[in-house]
């Protein structure tokens, strides 16, 4: 069932992502090469607690393994869902995937952003660029009497027309009282998939994963990171957006964006 928030709960969301937001800005200042995965996944816990917020991901169970982190952080070729370890360090030329959530006053907030770590190539520039126009893309059907399947339209137009793959095995969700809610909203349209009409009120996380190469992915042996099958690069950003009668607002949107 989708539920629909109220101007009250957007306005909680609107501090929970805020939060968000904020916390990535940081993290993203502190991803430099030789810091390991799990330093900016202490640094994001320690942050989160001084907010007054609890992580969202650490806990999270919905199956068999447990993620018992407060921060994913997905490097090169992994998609999403990396475990920080203390054995991963940045390198120059990496592109880190960092995904990250709070729960704030009982609603949720959930945003990403992949960086490129020093100099970084052309084509993983390009990969970056394409992944994130592609999440504004998206956003941009995110409006008022249109259907879920304009928002992954414009997502896969935008990554497909560059040369690139989007994922399918993952999508985006409904959030607010809960991390994850109706509706899925995937990141491709097939005929047949569930595709609700918009209203004012539902909250949405758009959260495109290109693949340089095929979609196709595997899991690791941990239950949680995926990464592409034939070890090319991917990108992934998301927003957690508002549908309003005026247009979408994002709710996790920073000024220091990348």
């Amino acid at each position: 069932m989708i539920t629909l928030k109220r101007p009250h709960e957007i306005a909680l969301m609107r501090q929970a992502n805020r939060i968000v937001a904020e916390i990535l800005d940081q993290l993203i200042a502190a991803a430099k090469p030789g810091v390991s995965s799990l330093e900016l996944d202490r640094l994001a816990e320690e942050l989160t607690l001084m907010k007054g917020a609890r992580p969202a991901f650490k806990g999270y169970k919905p199956h068999a393994v447990e993620y018992r982190h407060s921060l994913c952080v997905s490097i090169n070729n992994e998609i999403v869902h990396g475990i920080p370890s203390a054995k991963r360090r940045l390198k120059e030329g990496d592109i880190v995937g960092l995904d990250f959530g709070v729960c704030y006053e009982g609603y949720f907030g959930d945003a990403a952003r992949t960086i490129g770590i020093g100099t970084v190539s052309e084509s993983a520039r390009r990969l970056m660029r394409v992944t994130r126009d592609a999440l504004y893309a998206g956003i941009e059907q995110a409006r008022v009497g249109n259907r879920i399947s304009d928002i992954a339209r414009a997502i896969q137009t935008t990554a497909e027309s560059a040369g690139y793959s989007v994922v399918t095995d993952f999508a985006g969700h409904g959030i607010g009282r809960k991390l994850h809610e109706e509706p899925q909203v995937p990141n491709y349209f097939r005929p047949g998939m569930p595709n609700p009409r918009l209203q004012e009120g539902m909250v949405l996380a758009i959260e495109p994963m290109v693949n340089e190469g095929v979609a196709d992915l595997e899991i690791l042996a941990d239950g949680w990171t995926a990464v592409t099958a034939d070890g090319k690069l991917s990108a992934h950003f998301e927003h957690s957006i508002a549908i309003t009668n005026a247009g979408p607002e994002i709710l996790s949107e920073s000024n220091k964006d990348v």
